[in-house]
């Protein structure tokens, strides 16, 4: 392939991108960019795993690719402000690499492609987008993953559905339905499973071969 590829995985919460990611994604084919936010660090969390933990005035003056504020329509003073953004650096340290980007929301799918667009290194990357469905018991899995004030209302007002790709005028490249088996669930698209083999195959090609040993008489 004559260029890399950044892919966007999108979807509600509990739609299970995650879990393509851990289970579908061979290792080392994707750089997973990680975002700053300013919500507080949990237990199982540091520094850069998985975010990058900062204040609210690094978001008023940091080169960010992505600007979330998940809460903004419930935020009220004296509660926290859930803001989140992929950092410039973040990019520009890790080119020459395939990365993925989980975001619910299709604008700010739009809203890295016109930074990547806009820094010129659409010479180098071409995106895929995939558009996760989600299951029938997604609603149980959010009540699970509570853990913001308005936590429910925030999720349901981050949507991602056909309108929302429509609004920013980009269309997913591959669809995906999550169908729950005994064991874990499995998603149907072939064509994005293709496509990741034809990646993986072409980042083995990059790779530079070893030198030979010479053999000793």
């Amino acid at each position: 392939m004559e260029k890399y590829t950044i892919l966007f995985l999108t979807g509600a919460s509990g739609a299970g991108k995650t879990r393509f990611v851990a289970d579908r994604i061979p290792a080392g084919l994707f750089y997973n960019l990680r975002s700053a936010t300013t919500r507080k660090m949990r237990e199982d969390e540091s520094e850069g795993k998985p975010y990058f933990f900062r204040n609210e005035e690094y978001f008023e003056t940091a080169p960010l690719a992505t600007h979330l504020w998940v809460n903004e329509a419930f935020w009220e003073p004296g509660k926290e402000k859930w803001k989140y953004g992929v950092p410039e650096f973040e990019i520009m340290d890790h080119l020459g690499c395939n990365f993925i980007y989980d975001v619910i929301e299709p604008k700010y799918v739009r809203q890295m492609w016109d930074w990547f667009v806009k820094n010129k290194l659409d010479n180098e990357y071409s995106y895929k987008i995939a558009w996760f469905i989600p299951p029938a018991n997604s609603k149980d899995t959010i009540k699970k993953r509570a853990n913001m004030q308005d936590d429910e209302k925030v999720r349901g007002i981050n949507t991602c559905n056909i309108e929302d790709f429509l609004d920013v005028g980009m269309r997913p490249d591959y669809i995906l339905r999550p169908i729950k088996t005994e064991t874990a669930p499995s998603f149907i698209d072939p064509l994005l499973i293709r496509f990741i083999d034809v990646l993986y195959d072409d980042m083995m090609l990059r790779r530079p071969k070893p030198q030979e040993i010479p053999r000793t008489k």
